[in-house]
């Protein structure tokens, strides 16, 4: 496991603290996923941050939970702000790995 995924403290998703990164031909960041306590049913669940060059904390996106309108299962989505360009993924299970806390970021294609 080295690539695009979140690794949660536990199972609750929603609640729980993540740690990963993203690595493609044009972003290769660390990640930490903070839970965002907010009322607003459009509010993320959580907010991403990355860091600087010089090893600053900056936010750099959310994670929000959606529901498939066709089964009702709810999932994940994050999006990734970068130098004026977003890069949009969905989280999901990782390869091989029973683990629900460990999430692979899926990206979409456009």
């Amino acid at each position: 496991m080295t690539t695009n995924f979140i690794k949660f403290e536990n199972d609750n998703i929603e609640q729980a603290f993540g740690k990963g990164n993203i690595v493609t031909l044009d972003l290769d960041i660390e990640l930490e996923a903070q839970v965002n306590n907010s009322d607003s049913a459009d509010a993320p669940t959580h907010r991403l941050y990355s860091f600087s060059p010089k090893g600053r904390k900056v936010e750099v996106g959310g994670i929000w939970k959606r529901q498939n309108k066709s089964t009702g299962a709810d999932y994940y989505t994050i999006s990734v702000r970068s130098f004026g360009q977003i890069f949009r993924a969905n989280l999901g299970r990782y390869p091989e790995q029973d683990d629900v806390s460990l999430q692979s970021i899926i990206p979409w294609t456009s």
